[in-house]
């Protein structure tokens, strides 16, 4: 067994920062709090060490999947780049959110078991999972989706329906184009296409079920994607889904809250100020206690950059701000192995230079999965 020894930093446990920690990893989880000698030491002097962070929602490998509209690249290629992005950023527990839609091309089925094959055969550092978001209109996908879930496939499913509000958005022409292009289709083409999809509305709601009995009867986390309503929410709180995702409005993140569901906002709309949309914001959510995780959404740098940020307003320590990007998502998505610095848990964690915002190395179950130059002196 080898082990590695994090000396000197202030680290967060649970019981909260403890200047001048010291760790000792091995065999792949915490060793000791407090103590011991490692076969190799890194000296965190003057810097953080933090869990591991966990992204439940992150899309994000999608542009190294398709960097341009209609330009594909192989899954293991994309998956290896979105990997290096994720260490570097001291995600150690990644739920790739992988759309399976009717639309052909990146959301296709075929792009769907492509990048479930790619992963499957990678040797990875990162923990990188499958957070399932199924589109409700989908219907011809059901049965392919069902079984996947069965095999053990997925780990966490999400309900979306962006069907009606593609069908608002052929009408405009610069909006449709963008639809059609990543579909790889003519635009007359892609609205026959969406057409005869929104056709099939009065299915919806019995695949929803089949969907919700599967991933039950599989133990998976389910999730709700932009609940425009507390009566929406409701419905998939109804069908087993404990976790709210960018709620559209404040009230409807204040529901799920009080009913004691998992409400994520995005990373991004915190580093940014605002959401790109203009829907609620995330950071006075988070201030206010309705948001309780943060995901990257599209961008993984967000995630330790909207932290350091929420403790740096006052508001949140930054204990409870990196809650929001370790044991919170952790807990969601019902991994009781992660998200903390404890005895016996996985040895995730990220060493943070707090003055520049940047993950000098992140450690993946006990051993060293990305450095800097700067940390790499530091390690002996």
């Amino acid at each position: 067994m080898r082990t590695l020894r994090i000396t000197g930093g202030d680290t967060l446990l649970p019981s909260g920062l403890i200047p001048d920690g010291d760790l000792l990893l091995g065999d792949g989880v915490v060793q000791s709090v407090g103590g011991g000698t490692g076969e190799s030491t890194f000296d965190a002097s003057g810097l953080l060490v933090l869990p591991g962070i966990v992204d439940i929602h992150g899309d994000a490998f999608e542009r190294q999947m398709q960097p341009r509209p209609g330009v594909d690249f192989p899954a293991d290629l994309a998956l290896r780049d979105t990997e290096s992005q994720l260490l570097a950023n001291g995600i150690t527990t990644a739920f790739h959110g992988v759309t399976l839609s009717w639309e052909p091309g990146l959301r296709s089925l075929d792009a769907w078991h492509r990048l479930l094959a790619a992963l499957e055969a990678g040797t990875w550092s990162c923990d990188m999972r499958v957070h399932l978001r199924w589109e409700a209109y989908n219907l011809d996908a059901l049965d392919a989706a069902l079984a996947d879930i069965a095999a053990g496939r997925v780990h966490l499913v999400a309900f979306n329906d962006h069907t009606p509000s593609i069908l608002k958005k052929l009408d405009d022409a610069v909006e449709g184009a963008k639809y059609a292009g990543r579909a790889g289709m003519k635009m007359d083409a892609f609205r026959a296409l969406a057409e005869r999809i929104g056709a099939g509305a009065d299915r919806i709601p019995a695949a929803l079920a089949r969907i919700a009995s599967a991933a039950g009867s599989a133990g998976l986390p389910l999730a709700s994607h932009d609940d425009d309503s507390i009566p929406r929410r409701e419905m998939f709180r109804g069908l087993g889904a404990r976790i709210c995702e960018f709620p559209l409005g404040e009230d409807v993140g204040r529901a799920a809250r009080d009913a004691g569901d998992f409400v994520v906002m995005g990373s991004p709309n915190v580093v940014r100020g605002r959401s790109h949309l203009g829907w609620a914001s995330a950071a006075t959510m988070a201030e206010a206690g309705v948001c309780n995780v943060l995901s990257s959404d599209y961008y993984y740098p967000a995630m330790m950059r909207a932290a350091l940020i929420l403790a740096g307003r006052g508001v949140l320590d930054l204990p409870a701000a990196w809650g929001l990007i370790s044991a919170n998502p952790a807990a969601a998505a019902g991994l009781t192995d992660r998200g903390r610095i404890e005895i016996g848990k996985r040895a995730d964690i990220v060493v943070v230079d707090p003055a520049r915002s940047r993950a000098v190395a992140t450690v993946t179950q006990g051993r060293i999965a990305h450095v800097t130059a700067a940390g790499a002196s530091r390690l002996h």
